[in-house]
């Protein structure tokens, strides 16, 4: 293994992938991939694949409109100079047609729209991700004008980065505009042909009247009687999944038709009515734009649309095909039985394509007259969905890395993220370090644990919608074939069976069977179960082990369904209370306090949030930056139970562990006051609590805050309520054990707010490990001069201290220290 930890050493501050083959062994007969998180050097996914490997046959999948979103691959534009390369080279040939560069159109920042009044917000619509409308930003990309020429640079460039590492398509299947792609990268015709054609058919499809668009679970024979004079089938993409268009008003009929007998649909995000009868006026003229370009025959084999075939070099190159294209369904169905491909590449965004091919395999039986007899046995999507959270560059390294089990040769200019050896070697020529990482990466299987309750509840919706066997816990709702539509259907169950309200954004982004029960145990505020995930596992909500700690029945009267309460960013939180959340919220987002002085949160940080409460830093911190990854800890039950809950309910990337930190590892007393929880403690003192308290609330009352002026004269009443007490027993554990467990080592922003005990947290740290922390933000009582010991603790391994007290805190013996590594 020490081969590969040198790699990782010199690593990038990226995800990063490594592929490995068995030396000695005959090429490609034993294989394996390894995703790294950058930030904390950690693997976080690991396949192998054993047996004599020839090069499969790979076909394209080129996505149409429905998919595509506001800073689609903006992630691979900055990461891969291949792909920025046909972007740029796109745009430029793109402006004269379009008179705007359509990068400043695709990468925009969308301004969050304005929400009605009290309507709750959550994480994502603040992050101008979600909102109740699309934000202005999104509606401009929406225009067809721009939608088509984004979506068709998007998948050019992608496919030139897949052919630059030598993946080549033997065959492709392009849905809608994606067959455009298909045939420019056929050479029917040249790049800068097929960009004018893209443009100038999406300027005459403005000029059309608005349409809309229907995906309905139902097959073509039952949809179609239904249909009336105005509306089409506008695809065929399985035997009971089609899409209709026409005019708004009727598919709003069509829609409230089918609702009424509990058919399973969705709207598609379209602002017109593509392959129907409502693009018939402008099909003259699109022959007239393809008759002045030229034309050839398909240099690579790709499938039509039309016909669901093989395309003929007399259809590619004929002006007509391409109106008829444009008035037809979408034979998508039948267009993936003529494939006969073993792999499946999604190029574009999103994973629909893929999920309709997973669905398609799995109903594979004798093939139709001229069908392919061999189903594809990989199919892999390259770039994210609009609400998945993961990183671009991390979906699309692991699509290298499925490719390179498939047996594909992964050649060429390699990703600029990636880390590989550059061939095996004799151990002692110094070279062969990386011999030992193919029996590293294929352990013996350990046992798994029994499914808890939640997650056998859900993997039975799952074998039910998607006709699979049993899931594991690692199996993705996607890659066994769900789509948007049958994730609809999974929400409708959820929403039964469990009494759960499940969004749809959270089925892509908790797309696993154990990161789905996760985020709806949070959802239920109930907090992971034991069981739920394994610790250390690199999911958007992973709970530790279970402390042994007991909670009382009237522990906490808040606790069991904490109150959604809507900040003033917007953000819906559930909380404790309201005048401590306040006070929270303004303390980490409204005076930034923890990055002062230096102190930043770059994107693929490694934060620790020691002293969670109820996660308000933890999600700061997942909004500062991108992939940021966030430990928490915090000891309190009911605390917890709230922290797991918002966790969920947001998407944060974040391990949690309901225990503490100190110098060693112990069960101690807890104090927990439920009305007052931020001045919990191992080490109460109510004199010292109320005095601090009492400080505060008198300066807000000077500072001018009406609620706390209104409280004049009863302080004292007020004080007594909120120090009512509840004890738990709570483990404490040292940090450099837990840093050992989890495999961290880096560790960028370290924020500690833990009531006089951090003196003890960061004494749980060993020396060897303080090189990992280049960043430390901690709130100390300055009781028997701590903040001097502190500070001059930090000093000696090599940080610039800065220690302060804010405003708030005038009068108490609370300071702020924030610990900057030198040259960080």
């Amino acid at each position: 293994m020490d081969g590969l930890t040198r790699t990782l050493a010199a690593a990038p501050g990226s995800d990063v992938v490594i592929r490995v083959q068995t030396p000695g062994a005959r090429p490609a007969s034993h294989r394996g991939t390894l995703l790294l998180d950058a930030a904390t050097k950690t693997v976080v996914a690991r396949e192998t694949a054993a047996g004599a490997m020839t090069p499969p046959a790979v076909a394209f999948l080129l996505p149409g409109l429905g998919d595509h979103y506001l800073g689609m691959a903006r992630d691979l534009y900055n990461a891969l100079p291949i792909f920025r390369e046909q972007v740029d080279r796109c745009a430029a040939l793109l402006t004269p047609e379009l008179g705007v560069d359509i990068r400043t159109v695709m990468h925009a920042k969308a301004r969050a729209s304005a929400a009605a009044p009290g309507a709750e917000l959550d994480l994502r619509r603040m992050l101008g991700r979600r909102g109740e409308g699309p934000s202005e930003e999104e509606r401009r990309l929406n225009q067809a004008r721009h939608a088509q020429p984004a979506l068709f640079v998007v998948e050019y460039a992608l496919a030139e980065q897949w052919r630059a590492w030598g993946v080549l398509p033997d065959v492709m299947l392009g849905y809608s505009l994606g067959e455009y792609v298909a045939a420019c990268l056929a050479g029917v015709l040249s790049l800068e042909d097929s960009l004018a054609l893209v443009a100038r058919r999406a300027e005459l499809i403005e000029s059309l009247p608005a349409g809309a668009m229907l995906a309905v679970m139902l097959s073509e024979e039952e949809l179609t009687p239904q249909l009336g004079a105005h509306l089409s089938v506008s695809a065929v993409n399985g035997p009971d999944f089609c899409v209709v268009a026409g005019p708004v008003e009727e598919v709003q009929r069509l829609e409230a038709r089918l609702l009424d007998r509990r058919v399973t649909l969705r709207r598609v995000q379209s602002s017109h009515a593509f392959h129907s009868r409502m693009m018939e006026p402008i099909a003259e003229r699109v022959t007239r734009i393809v008759a002045g370009f030229t034309r050839r025959p398909p240099r690579t084999p790709y499938v039509s649309n039309v016909t669901g075939a093989l395309i003929t070099a007399a259809e590619a190159t004929d002006p007509a095909y391409w109106a008829i294209h444009l008035c037809r369904p979408v034979r998508f169905a039948d267009g993936l039985r003529a494939l006969g491909s073993e792999v499946l590449l999604e190029v574009g965004p999103g994973q629909t394509l893929s999920s309709l091919a997973t669905l398609a395999r799995k109903g594979a039986g004798a093939p139709s007259s001229g069908g392919s007899s061999t189903p594809a046995r990989t199919i892999v999507a390259s770039m994210r969905h609009a609400y998945e959270s993961e990183s671009d560059v991390s979906v699309l390294l692991k699509a290298v890395g499925r490719l390179w089990l498939s047996g594909a040769a992964i050649e060429g200019e390699q990703p600029a993220t990636s880390a590989e050896p550059a061939a095996p070697a004799d151990a002692e020529a110094g070279r062969g370090s990386m011999a030992p990482v193919v029996e590293e990466i294929s352990p013996p299987a350990e046992p798994e644990a029994p499914l808890t309750d939640t997650e056998r509840e859900v993997a039975a919706l799952w074998q039910t919608l998607l006709r699979c066997e049993p899931p594991t816990r690692d199996a993705n709702f996607f890659r066994l074939g769900g789509n948007s539509l049958l994730a609809t259907r999974l929400i409708d169950r959820v929403s039964r069976s469990l009494r759960v309200k499940l969004p749809l954004r959270r089925v892509y982004q908790t797309s696993t069977l154990a990161d789905m029960a996760a985020a709806i145990d949070g959802l239920r505020g109930a907090g992971a179960r034991p069981g739920a995930a394994t610790q250390g596992r690199a999911a958007p909500v992973t709970t530790s082990a279970p402390t042994a700690a007991a909670r009382p029945a009237a522990a906490a009267p808040d606790a069991p369904r904490a109150p959604l309460f809507r900040l003033p960013n917007g953000l819906s939180v559930a909380h404790q209370n309201e005048a401590e959340t306040r006070h929270f919220y303004d303390d980490i987002f409204a005076h930034r306090s923890y990055v002062k002085h230096g102190i930043r949160i770059r994107d693929g940080a490694c934060v620790l949030d020691v002293g969670g409460n109820i996660g308000l830093f933890t999600l700061f911190a997942h909004t500062e930056a991108k992939d940021v990854r966030v430990f928490t800890f915090e000891p309190a039950p009911p605390l917890f139970e709230i922290l797991s809950r918002n966790v969920a309910l947001h998407g944060v990337r974040a391990t949690l562990f309901n225990l503490g930190l100190s110098d060693r590892e112990r069960d101690a007393p807890f104090t927990f006051y439920p009305r007052s929880a931020g001045m919990s403690s191992f080490y109460p003192d109510e004199a010292e609590e109320r005095h601090n308290l009492k400080a505060i609330m008198d300066n807000q009352r000077r500072g001018g805050a009406a609620e706390v002026a209104q409280m004049d004269g009863y302080t004292e009443e007020l004080l007594d309520v909120r120090f009512e007490a509840v004890t738990f027993t709570a483990k404490l554990r040292r940090l450099s054990d837990v840093l050992r467990e989890q495999r961290i080592e880096r560790v960028d922003l370290m924020k500690i707010d833990v009531q006089k005990c951090e003196l003890e947290v960061i004494e749980g740290i060993d020396d060897a490990d303080w090189p990992k922390f280049s960043q430390i933000v901690l709130e100390a009582h300055d009781a028997d001069g701590r903040v001097a010991k502190l500070s001059s603790l930090f000093e000696r391994h090599g940080f610039k201290v800065i220690a302060e007290q804010d405003e708030l805190y005038v009068g108490t013996n609370i300071r702020n220290i924030y610990a900057l590594r030198e040259g960080v």
